[in-house]
């Protein structure tokens, strides 16, 4: 059986795997140690143990529990309607200020928790009922804190960014950095829209009867900045190369602890176990998922898949941006179905040395990646942001909220445009601060 038959088949049984509802990180164990024991024998369960520990054995995994710990904290206080609070004190006047507000917010949280869902899950609870009380239509209010949650996997420090740089053996830190001028460029595209939505509908949505003083506007901002201040730092380290990827969020996760422990008065036990709780939930359950990928990963390349795949399409004779197209399609219909980290994990190693080969940059790349998995968030099958804002508005019919943030999905295929025809977006400030790559 020739390896791209096998590749064929390992896609199939992969993708009823992940739809039947098991878990990711068994999903990729099981599919991988089956087609190693039907091709290469028992034997080949010798190099299980070996292939899942050499998965983990990265010094940059340990900053992965260590965001998601910061991002945990800050998701348990009040920062997030804080955050929302004290932006829409300061644009209420603003045509659309309110939904400006919000995705404003959305963007500034994002960078704080690092989470999608949390994004909208603490930004959407606030913002969704005010909009609609306002007269914003349902499906612009919804959709609009679906997309802005999405900013949580772009927006530094990512997470994602993180898992792209461990299976593409690229540098962290210039991801991050290459992260926060498209990031921007995203933000204002959503910010963009909303105020033309405003304006095109003939309502300027402001309520004339609402007012704030200078001195409502000043006394939020100290709940406010301290958390702003810490992401500043960490990034401030990050590219100063002050301190490593790990050590900057190490350093983080203490301070957002601190913080909100002394902003927001959480000193019961119970409280701060929870935070420690779920931060190590999910930091088990990525690492898993990053473990068991290697050892798919490990399956492809030594059935060959891997090579095949790679050589099939180095020697089709067609228009490198032809082929970024190809791959960007396939990336969005991946993140249809999957989560982001399992898409990551499982393309990066295939794709990576298709796209060096076509002359693009890996560091360009993973923006590009990040954008599409973006995407997956907001549309179905899986769409979890989707249902993260349509447990905070039940009473929303889920097209309505798939309708509203549509545009929004429009604005970040418009994002990745602008970065195939200005790819310096993402790679100028990398090169600036860290000099260019060798």
């Amino acid at each position: 059986m020739s390896p791209l038959a096998v590749g064929t088949i390992v896609g199939v049984v992969t993708t009823l795997f992940l739809m039947s509802g098991a878990p990711v990180a068994f999903a990729l164990g099981v599919v991988a140690i089956g087609f190693l024991v039907v091709f290469d024998g028992l034997g080949s369960l010798n190099f299980v143990a070996e292939t899942l520990y050499s998965g983990l054995d990265d010094f940059a995994l340990v900053s992965i529990p260590m965001f998601i710990l910061m991002g945990a904290a800050v998701a348990a206080s009040r920062a997030g309607s804080d955050l929302y609070e004290a932006l829409e004190r300061w644009l209420y006047r603003v045509p659309g200020g309110l939904l400006v507000s919000n995705l404003g917010a959305c963007a500034v949280f994002a960078a704080l928790s690092g989470s999608s869902p949390a994004t909208c899950a603490a930004i959407g609870k606030m913002g969704i009922p005010e909009m609609r009380r306002r007269g914003y239509p349902d499906g612009l209010a919804t959709g609009a804190i679906a997309a802005g949650g999405t900013l949580g996997i772009l927006i530094p420090p990512s997470v994602t960014l993180i898992l792209y740089g461990v299976a593409a053996e690229t540098s962290i830190a210039r991801l991050f950095i290459a992260g926060v001028l498209p990031g921007l460029l995203l933000t204002g595209l959503f910010i963009a829209w909303a105020i033309y939505e405003s304006s095109r509908s003939g309502r300027q949505l402001i309520d004339p009867n609402l007012r704030y003083s200078w001195r409502d506007r000043m006394t939020i901002l100290p709940r406010v900045l301290p958390f702003m201040a810490v992401v500043a730092g960490v990034l401030y380290v990050l590219y100063g190369g002050v301190a490593t990827p790990s050590e900057a969020a190490g350093v983080g996760a203490v301070l957002s602890i601190v913080m909100v422990m002394i902003v927001y008065r959480m000193w019961n036990p119970r409280g701060l176990w929870r935070i420690l709780r779920d931060s190590m939930r999910e930091s088990v359950m990525i690492l898993m998922i990053i473990g068991t990928s290697v050892l798919f990963s490990y399956m492809l390349s030594s059935l060959y898949v891997t090579q095949a795949i790679a050589e099939s399409i180095a020697t089709m004779e067609v228009n490198r941006w032809v082929l970024m197209l190809a791959i960007n399609l396939f990336l969005v219909v991946c993140g249809c179905f999957l989560p982001p980290v399992a898409v990551i994990l499982m393309t990066t190693p295939i794709l990576l040395p298709i796209i060096v080969n076509a002359g693009f940059d890996p560091i360009w790349f993973g923006v590009i990646l990040t954008i599409n998995m973006e995407i997956g968030l907001i549309t179905p099958p899986v769409g979890l942001n989707l249902y993260v804002i349509n447990g905070i508005a039940p009473d929303v019919p889920l097209p309505t909220i798939l309708w509203g943030a549509l545009p929004f999905v429009l604005c970040m295929v418009a994002a990745m445009v602008i970065l195939c025809v200005f790819p310096s977006i993402a790679t100028w400030l990398p090169d600036y601060l860290m000099g260019p790559t060798l």
